[in-house]
């Protein structure tokens, strides 16, 4: 009798340990792909949401070297470039054009995209298209980039070996100014408010107030940075920290290399005070240099945030405080 209830307590044992490992197995399996599970969306939703860094560059504002940065470092940085060139419209593209380029922008998840090119701002989100670029840009005091592509254009620059669309004109900007011809028009000063202002073709009227205030909104709601042309370096030095995934080495490159400024206009004559003044008393010029103040205090206070930032080795400033539930 007393064998018996030995062998079925046994077995009753054997039973329950049993249960209990079938349970246990089960239960660490299940737990195993709920975790795969998660690490699979985890995964997929990172790359949904790998950065999408836009540069929509203004020309002759030192754009070029800027990129010259970019593509000298993509490989160490693990990101892909893209260029857009407008074929059609010179400076806006059309909206078939913008929502086929924003859903092919943000299908390309695999790593951080840096998209850039002459074209004005643009929201994808306006087009329906849920991603979130982060914009940058830099811009340049409105005389100066203004004669700078005037001369561009007729004699081209010490990169490129290229025949530009004015090339053999030797009009000065001077006698282009005093002769009243197109090229030097105020009008031609207006380029950097409609940058930041968009696509419509109210952004791109000379002289639209309404314009420069959204140029203003823009910059302020939609872009991360917008260096100036006359402090390069510390653009770049922003650029870095603020986003490393794209510019991380940037400093140390244009300390080993000197590439601050990689081109330069082949042929510049010097502007007369006759000129200068003439150009500046222009309402568009005005605006223009209404904007390009407005840019470069909000840089000025970006850029001593980014000192500070560095001072401190990179530590947030802030804390965590009564969290609920904990």
């Amino acid at each position: 009798m007393n064998t018996a209830k030995t062998y079925l307590l046994f077995l009753l044992t054997v039973l329950i340990i049993l249960s209990y490992y079938h349970f246990y197995i089960l239960n660490s399996s299940n737990t195993s792909r709920k975790y795969v599970g998660y690490e699979q969306s985890n995964t997929e939703q990172r790359g949904k949401h790998n950065s999408v860094l836009i540069y929509n560059r203004v020309p002759k504002t030192g754009s070029t070297s800027l990129m010259n940065i970019a593509y000298e470092l993509y490989p160490v940085n693990s990101m892909r470039i893209v260029q857009v060139r407008l074929t059609g419209h010179k400076h806006s593209l059309t909206s078939a054009d913008l929502i086929t380029l924003s859903r092919n922008i943000s299908d390309w998840s695999d790593r951080p995209i840096l998209l850039h090119g002459h074209f004005s701002y643009f929201n994808p989100r306006k087009l329906g298209i849920e991603f979130y670029p982060i914009y940058i840009n830099i811009i340049r005091k409105p005389l100066d980039r203004l004669v700078s592509y005037y001369y561009f254009l007729r004699y081209g620059d010490d990169v490129l070996d290229k025949v530009r669309s004015k090339a053999g004109d030797t009009t000065s900007f001077d006698q282009c100014v005093k002769l009243g011809q197109p090229d030097c028009d105020p009008k031609k000063l207006w380029m950097q408010v409609p940058f930041f202002c968009g696509s419509s073709v109210h952004c791109w009227d000379p002289g639209s107030h309404w314009a420069l205030e959204q140029a203003k909104a823009n910059l302020i709601n939609n872009y991360l940075v917008v260096g100036v042309t006359e402090d390069f370096e510390s653009f770049v030095e922003v650029l870095e920290f603020l986003l490393p995934e794209f510019f991380q080495g940037s400093m140390a490159y244009l300390s080993e290399t000197g590439k601050a400024h990689i081109k330069k206009t082949k042929h510049k004559d010097p502007v007369s005070v006759e000129t200068k003044k003439l150009m500046q008393s222009s309402a568009i010029y005005r605006m223009e240099l209404e904007f390009y103040n407005f840019a470069l205090k909000h840089f000025k206070t970006m850029k001593k945030m980014v000192k500070n930032q560095k001072s401190l080795e990179g530590k947030p400033q802030f804390v965590f405080e009564k969290v609920r539930p904990k």
